[in-house]
């Protein structure tokens, strides 16, 4: 569907896309004079704007021409591709058994189907660095946990609806865990701190127990 634009405030535009991915590297591209920051969500981009900058009543024609400027998506060579190791082995998978069984698959096939598909990082958002993948595979689709867990170790690799994702930082949460990887999603004296952007490719690599705490201790963070 073609962009739609609708005036959340004052200063703040938000665009409706079917691809809100590529329009959000399309407006980024374009460096528009007086728009302070993108924010893209599900099915939208928001655009906040300095109302003294650019004139509000310029602005959707700026953001139009953008748009047709750059085709809506993202040019050749801003899609970044990022492996992230996952064991898939307990203690780090104690939903691993109940997901399978209620898809109707064996564990040894969820983590193939899981490890077999490429991601799409669609947002970034719940807490510093953590990105909504999509692009999980229809048979592992499937609900949060009716009762959220207080305590989510970082790293840990969940489920839940129809995207796939990695804690970060320890914090509670109602996603299916299924695994969990010994890299650090989110680090603050990195540059930039989100091993995930939006765009990004993501593909995970199955890794065993014992390759989990050997690069987890040559990488503590």
């Amino acid at each position: 569907m073609p962009p739609t634009l609708t005036w959340s405030s004052e200063r703040s535009i938000r665009i409706a896309s079917g691809d809100p991915v590529g329009l959000y590297h399309a407006l980024r591209g374009a460096a528009l004079r007086g728009v302070i920051d993108l924010t893209p969500g599900f099915g939208c981009v928001q655009v906040e704007l300095d109302p003294l900058v650019l004139d509000p009543q310029l602005a959707e024609q700026a953001i139009a021409s953008a748009i047709d400027r750059h085709g809506g998506a993202s040019k050749a060579g801003e899609t970044r591709s990022v492996t992230i190791p996952v064991c898939y082995e307990p203690p780090h998978a104690p939903d691993l058994g109940a997901l399978a069984e209620r898809a109707g698959l064996s564990p040894e096939r969820v983590i193939e189907l899981h490890t077999g598909a490429a991601y799409r990082v669609e947002v970034i958002g719940f807490s510093p660095g953590f990105g909504y993948l999509a692009g999980l595979p229809e048979a592992l689709h499937s609900p949060r946990l009716d009762s959220p867990r207080t305590r989510i170790p970082a790293g840990s690799v969940g489920i839940a609806g129809e995207h796939t994702g990695v804690y970060p930082q320890a914090t509670p949460g109602g996603w299916n865990l299924i695994g969990r990887t010994p890299r650090a999603l989110f680090d603050p004296q990195r540059d930039p701190p989100s091993l995930l952007a939006v765009g990004d490719e993501v593909r995970f690599e199955r890794i065993s127990a014992a390759e989990f705490d050997s690069l987890r201790a040559s990488d503590p963070s």
